[in-house]
């Protein structure tokens, strides 16, 4: 099954005007595509709450599934492949109290092969990335919690660990980029090879430019990208950092995009 191209025109929508541009579009449908996407060189990978899904980038061909059929999954979430390893968030999302894991997964037969527990601890993790050598984990917080919490998606933050899961700092989203949530919270998060950091709500097409603050506890939201896909966990292609991955949950789409100059 060959992916379907079309040019679409680039939207900004934030407050800091670039000018016009576009980018082009691949849309593979697939069953699995409800939370997130993982890439790499050859493949993309559909993340759902339970499942996997590996498809061959150049054919859209359907490579391997994985169903997870112990019940020791609630709800995997965004991944992102390093050192040969796909790591996936994941959360007892809608379950209370939150807890929350690191769950890793081989990309050869997408069979699990490590996992490291936060057990309840900062909220429901959404997202997970890796940026000069410190691992970053969203977790987020959920209006619908409030009554039972005392917490709305305010309390959402990123979360810098070391490679063996030391907390090293932690940021809070400005509450005029929580207000684009809705009363969902930050489901996505990708870092481009220049450290610049794309994260993404729940349901808005939409793609939120963000930049750490040297001083202060809250991240800087610089811009707003119109996109094709529907919020939810992205993907940046490993060695272009123009081509970048996401779901549209409501036709079960995989969308990439590459940016033009």
């Amino acid at each position: 099954m060959k992916p379907l191209v079309w040019t679409i025109p680039f939207l900004l929508l934030a407050k800091v005007s670039l000018g016009q541009s576009h980018y082009s579009m691949e849309t593979y449908r697939v069953p699995a595509a409800g939370q997130a996407v993982a890439v790499d060189d050859a493949h993309v990978y559909a993340i759902n709450n339970t499942a996997l899904e590996k498809y061959a980038r150049a054919t859209g061909k359907l490579v391997r599934q994985w169903r997870d059929t112990t019940g020791t999954f609630k709800h995997l979430n965004s991944g992102v492949i390093l050192d040969g390893k796909l790591y996936c968030a994941h959360s007892n999302f809608p379950d209370l109290p939150m807890a929350s894991s690191i769950e890793i997964f081989d990309p050869a037969t997408l069979e699990p092969i490590g996992s490291h527990s936060f057990g309840i601890d900062t909220g429901s993790a959404t997202w997970i990335g890796r940026q000069a050598g410190s691992w970053y984990v969203a977790f987020a917080h959920y209006e619908r919690f409030k009554a039972q919490t005392g917490k709305d998606n305010t309390w959402t933050q990123l979360v810098r660990y070391t490679p063996d899961w030391k907390r090293t700092g932690g940021w809070i989203l400005p509450k005029e980029l929580i207000q684009r949530f809705g009363k969902m919270s930050n489901s996505g998060g990708a870092f481009a090879a220049d450290g610049r950091l794309y994260l993404t709500g729940h349901d808005l097409p939409e793609l939120y430019v963000i930049e750490f603050p040297q001083n202060g506890y809250a991240l800087k939201w610089i811009n707003t990208l119109a996109v094709p896909f529907e919020g939810q966990g992205i993907a940046i292609d490993p060695g272009d950092s123009r081509v970048m991955f996401g779901i549209k949950r409501s036709s079960r789409e995989i969308i990439q995009i590459r940016w033009e100059k």
